[in-house]
């Protein structure tokens, strides 16, 4: 397999196939031709680690929640909001 810095970049093709890999949709005759490409193509595989760096952060935010202080605070701020008249 070609190197993708050497022909300019992967195609937008290739970037979605990466994409289906990572969320688990890819069809299986595609899995080890995009294995294999990431192993060798320094670009792609960057772009792979990248996604799953930016999957976890938001997994891992998805799980925290907010101080129960907080979350009142907000909800009071936007029923205020609510009720005031619009300023002319």
């Amino acid at each position: 397999m070609a190197d993708c810095e050497s022909h300019g970049g992967c195609t937008d093709e290739r970037i979605r196939l990466i994409y289906e890999y990572l969320d688990g949709v890819l069809p299986a005759d595609d899995l080890d031709e995009i294995h294999g490409h990431l192993l060798e193509c320094r670009e792609c595989a960057r772009e792979y680690d990248l996604e799953c760096v930016i999957r976890s952060v938001v997994r891992r935010s998805c799980a925290e929640t907010a101080p129960a202080d907080l979350r009142v605070s907000i909800l009071a701020r936007l029923h205020g909001q609510r009720q005031d008249p619009p300023a002319a």
